[in-house]
């Protein structure tokens, strides 16, 4: 038995080959990570990191700090009735839109996952909406569909039936502006969650429902509740923790379909008006976002501590 000795030449050339190959991916990995890094750092934690330090200085019609306060800004807008409200506001929209979107991008989901013909059709309409500019929709919803002469779609329904016409968004009592604002929500953004449902439903093994067949369990209800929506267990929460910052982040929909009303502002509106409002006061701006970004970390941890985000198999 002949043994094969490497020679020290050839050794190195294998070393040197693997230094270069180790070399080229890291690069690779720059080359492509590199922007991604750049522009997070540029228009993300730089801004964070300058409104909170702005946020414990005076600062009104400028974006730089003039005198130190401490924790004045803080507290002003943790006793502002306004901020508070807003946060009151978001609590609501939270509590109406989440578990709405969560139950229909499923339903959806479902529907879609059980067709047998033009299933790519219907996966494409529904996911449509996300695309159009929440600026836009909400224009459509104001003027054309939910508008408050007799000429808006809803009204001109309602008239079929001989119902008077409704000023939508004019007035807070009763608040049919809720209406207005859930139901655009739900036009954009469940067709996006119904995707992550639908690539969910298409993972779970069809051995389980074969299993759950011998034990059983009868199609329908019972094959939902014990094989397809602890299996979409991982997903839904996912879905619920986007959907909660998706709440707090709720910005355009408020601003174009409540326009100059100082009713049902969401806290990014409060924090608009604070900041480049008659005032201008951008340190208290920066503590109320720095007070928001907070509790969305809190409401979100909190969230997936109570699902289980996170978790092996094993643990749960």
């Amino acid at each position: 038995m002949t043994a094969t000795v490497t020679r020290p030449r050839e050794a190195g050339a294998v070393t040197r080959t693997r230094g270069r190959g180790v070399r080229g991916r890291t690069l690779s990995f720059w080359l492509f990570t590199g922007p991604f890094l750049i522009g997070l750092a540029v228009f993300v934690y730089i801004p964070i990191g300058w409104s909170a330090y702005l946020s414990f200085f005076e600062a009104r019609y400028t974006v730089t700090p003039s005198t130190f306060v401490g924790f004045d800004n803080y507290r002003y807008m943790l006793t502002n009735d306004k901020f508070v409200d807003s946060l009151v506001t978001f609590t609501v929209f939270a509590a109406i839109i989440v578990p709405i979107t969560w139950a229909l991008s499923l339903g959806l989901a479902l529907m879609v996952h059980r067709l047998r013909f033009m299933q790519a059709f219907f996966r494409s309409v529904f996911f449509l909406p996300t695309a159009v500019s929440f600026v836009a929709a909400s224009l459509i919803w104001k003027m054309s569909v939910f508008s408050g002469v007799r000429f808006g779609l809803a009204n001109t329904v309602l008239g079929w039936f001989g119902a008077d016409n409704i000023a939508w968004l004019a007035n807070p009592d009763p608040p049919w502006y809720w209406l207005v604002i859930v139901t655009v929500r739900l036009w954009l953004q469940a067709g996006f969650y119904m995707i992550l449902f639908l690539a969910a439903l298409q993972n779970i093994p069809p051995e389980l429902y074969e299993a759950a067949a011998i034990d059983g369990a009868k199609p329908g209800w019972q094959t939902f509740r014990h094989v397809t929506l602890p299996q979409l267990r991982a997903t839904s929460t996912a879905v619920v923790l986007l959907l909660l910052v998706a709440a707090y982040q709720a910005f355009d929909e408020f601003f174009n379909l409540l326009t100059k009303t100082t009713w049902g502002r969401p806290p990014l509106v409060e924090l608009y008006y604070t900041a480049l409002g008659e005032n201008q006061d951008y340190g208290a701006g920066s503590a109320g976002a720095m007070v928001l970004t907070l509790l969305i970390c809190v409401v979100t941890l909190l969230q997936g501590k109570v699902m289980g985000f996170g978790r092996g198999e094993e643990s749960r």
